[in-house]
């Protein structure tokens, strides 16, 4: 048990999860679909693991091409594994070409064009596992750009390996289908290659590992005008409406309810909008930028595609119902939230149980109470306002009335001083604190001090629904939420009302619905992910309309006048701003 619990260990270390075998047939089964007519096809798996997905692809051409011949060629770091994979394959009279080593740096040996398949789950690891200087490495040699995971070079070398008319059938996580650090899997997707078929697999749990999957299968060569795409994800308090088993669904043609292991799952099908030339989608679906612009006089609609570069522009599913919808909100957006507001991200310590708690009056030594600040963590947000009460604060060891990181002088809180140097070990140990100029007892991420103490907006990153909440206590935001400071949306009343107005349409159904629309980055359990560059896509009406005055009249009734959350109206009075309904009224849209 021991030594199984050692190997999974490492497993995960270097982001091996071998695929399991109703996966790997059904990856082989939608590449194979694809694959050139040949008498004999050249098949690579460069991180192949257990061989699953090399035997796949052998049982699958045995079962419907079986005057194809195979050559299966493998690569993966683990011996054991590779020689799992050639006594796998030795037992069925097959012979695999199966290496020990480094894929990436065997690449280089490899000739062009070598191969008609490349099947891969390649190993999934971040950019702080990998460590910089690999990191910077592998970007430069595979010419990627940004955060990089290990699936990254894995994909960019595919498209040299492949011959013309080859395929990739490529199993990952799926948040390079919406995430900027995805950038570099979709520019490969469809500038060096074309994909002609996608699954998002969601929270199906078809797969060990903690990252949601997808698949995407795409041709070295010019394919379909349109990739089928495929979504699938829990859906709750609902009963199937079809009786197929979960991967007929996904390969089927229709949008259906579908019943697997005791959950059931909505399964959607479109087609790929990438946001790039061959599929331009409304102005409103492009990146949002990276900093608000200045206000204008004028009230005409931003052209937010004028920043899109390619490869930018999360991918989404296009279907016509929803695309029409889409098309009428962008027509009535004024501006997005990141034309706006600028997007911060709270607090980041990296020692949280040094610098939070929530029983400071017991500590001997205690820092000194104008340093403890009231935190605000995602367990205190509710839609529109912010329910603190926990006791939660934060030693906080900067200078407020500073606009910029200004750590305080410890000479002058001895309290503080005598506290911290009694974790001064640990907090030394944080290199990166240091080597970023740091002193030893600083947080990573401070923020602007000064701002801590104006009305703010604050909403957390992971949750099922939005919940965005006005804050005017002077809380410092924990680094589990973001936050929008109304210092940056005006003076006065129209700081207020803009506020109002980015509550309004965010909380409501049609901010929800926007957002699976056109970020879709959902998790498991049907949590969503609001981060700086979903936010900053949501969409505004022209703050001097009637609409828009509507939507902060019906905000300010709540918030100030006690009205009820089920009496305010605000869904409608948000969806008539944009000219739509409450419901997207179509079967396709769950």
């Amino acid at each position: 048990m021991a030594l199984q619990a050692r190997d999974a260990q490492e497993r995960k270390r270097h982001g091996r999860h071998y695929t399991p075998p109703e996966l790997a047939r059904f990856l082989a089964r939608r590449a194979l679909r694809h694959a050139p007519p040949a008498a004999m096809l050249r098949v690579l798996d460069p991180a192949c693991g257990d061989g699953e997905l090399l035997l796949a692809v052998l049982r699958e051409i045995a079962a419907n091409a079986p005057d194809v011949a195979v050559q299966l060629t493998g690569y993966d770091l683990d011996r054991r594994a590779v020689a799992e994979t050639v006594g796998r394959a030795g037992a069925l009279g097959v012979e695999i070409d199966c290496h020990t080593g480094d894929f990436l740096a065997a690449s280089a040996r490899l000739g062009d064009g070598s191969f008609d398949v490349i099947i891969s789950n390649p190993p999934y690891v971040r950019t702080q596992q990998l460590g910089g200087a690999t990191a910077q490495l592998l970007s430069k040699q595979f010419g990627l750009r940004g955060r990089i995971d290990l699936t990254h070079p894995f994909v960019a070398v595919a498209p040299r390996l492949l011959a013309t008319g080859g395929v990739l059938g490529l199993l990952c996580a799926n948040r390079f289908l919406t995430t900027r650090a995805g950038a570099n899997l979709r520019r490969i997707l469809t500038g060096e290659l074309t994909p002609v078929e996608l699954y998002d697999l969601g929270d199906t749990k078809l797969f060990a590992a903690a990252v949601l999957p997808a698949i995407t299968v795409a041709l070295r060569a010019t394919g379909p005008p349109e990739c089928r795409y495929v979504s699938v994800y829990e859906e709750l308090g609902v009963e199937p409406d079809c009786a197929t088993e979960l991967f007929d669904a996904l390969a089927g043609e229709r949008a259906c309810r579908v019943g697997a292991g005791g959950r059931v799952f909505a399964v959607q099908v479109g087609v790929l909008a990438t946001g790039d030339a061959r599929a331009q989608g409304p102005a409103v679906l492009a990146p949002a930028p990276t900093a608000p612009v200045a206000p204008r006089a004028d009230s005409r609609p931003v052209d937010s595609a004028r920043s899109e570069r390619h490869g930018d522009t999360a991918w989404r599913m296009s279907r016509p119902s929803v695309d029409q919808w889409l098309g009428r909100i962008a027509d009535r957006t004024w501006r997005s939230f990141g034309e706006v507001a600028r997007i911060r991200v709270g607090i980041k310590t990296t020692a949280d149980r040094v610098f939070i708690s929530d029983r400071w009056d017991h500590m001997d030594p205690t820092p000194e109470p104008e340093l403890l600040r009231e935190l605000i963590t995602h367990h205190d947000l509710q839609p529109w306002r912010v329910a603190t009460g926990r006791g939660t604060r934060v030693l906080y060891p900067y200078d407020l009335r500073q606009p910029r990181r200004t750590p305080i002088d410890l000479a002058e809180f001895p309290g503080a001083a005598a506290y911290l140097r009694s974790h001064e070990q640990a907090l030394s140990g944080r290199r990166y604190v240091l080597d970023g100029g740091r002193q030893w007892f600083e947080i990573w991420v401070p923020q602007r001090p000064h701002l801590w103490g104006a009305p703010k907006l604050v909403f957390p990153d992971i949750s099922a629904r939005p919940r965005f909440a006005l804050d005017r206590s002077g809380a410092v935001v924990n680094g589990d939420c973001y936050w929008i400071s109304l210092t940056d949306l005006g003076t006065g009343r129209s700081a207020t009302d803009l506020a109002y107005l980015l509550m309004g349409v965010a909380n409501s159904a049609l901010g929800l619905r926007f957002y699976d629309a056109v970020c879709g980055n959902r998790l498991y359990s049907g949590r969503r992910r609001w981060i700086t560059q979903y936010v900053g896509r949501l969409p505004l009406p022209d703050p001097a309309g009637p609409a828009a005055g509507e939507i902060v009249r019906k905000v300010r009734a709540l918030l100030e006048d006690g009205v009820a959350v089920a009496d305010s109206g605000i869904d409608e009075v948000v969806a008539d701003a944009f000219g739509v309904s409450v419901d997207i009224a179509d079967a396709d849209h769950r």
